[in-house]
C-alpha cells in the first residue's frame, strides 16, 4: 500500500472508533496483530493495559475501554507517515463511567501496516490521569 493509503486506513480506524463501530475497528487489524497500550515499563491499574496478541485480544482491549470510560472525540490529531508506519499524535478527554471523574492526556500512537491492515500497534501516554480518575 502507498503511504497515502496507509494514512487513510488509520483515519478509517479513528472514524470507526469514534462512531462506536468495534467490528470495523477490529477488521482494520491483521489476524495476528501485535498490540500494546499503554506502552510502559511501570505496571498500571488500567483494566485494558498491557500487550495483546491477535484480533480476539484486541477486541477485548477495546471492549474494556468502552466498558470503563467514555472518551470524547480526539483533538489536535496529527498524522505523519513514512513507508509502512503511521504515527498519530493527539489529545483526548473522557469520563470514567463508574466515578464520573474526567481524565485528559496527550498521546502518540504508532501503527505499522501490513497487507492493508494494522499489524502492529503501540500507544504511548501517561496513564496516571486515568488511574486517578478511576479511583477518586
Amino acid at each position: 500500500m502507498s503511504v497515502k493509503e496507509n494514512v487513510e486506513l488509520v483515519r478509517g480506524f479513528f472514524a470507526a472508533f469514534g462512531r462506536g463501530d468495534l467490528d470495523a475497528v477490529i477488521e482494520a487489524h491483521t489476524e495476528d496483530v501485535d498490540s500494546q497500550a499503554p506502552v510502559s515499563r511501570t505496571p498500571c491499574a488500567l483494566p485494558w493495559a498491557g500487550p495483546r496478541q491477535g484480533r480476539t485480544e484486541v477486541r477485548d482491549y477495546f471492549r474494556q475501554i468502552v466498558d470503563t470510560v467514555r472518551p470524547e472525540p480526539f483533538e489536535d490529531v496529527v498524522f505523519t507517515a513514512s513507508d509502512d508506519r503511521v504515527v498519530v499524535e493527539g489529545h483526548n478527554k473522557g469520563t470514567v463511567l463508574t466515578t464520573g471523574n474526567v481524565y485528559e492526556h496527550d498521546w502518540v500512537m504508532i501503527f505499522t501496516i501490513r497487507e492493508g491492515k494494522v499489524g502492529r500497534f503501540r500507544m504511548y501516554y501517561d496513564p496516571a490521569d486515568i488511574e486517578t480518575a478511576l479511583t477518586n
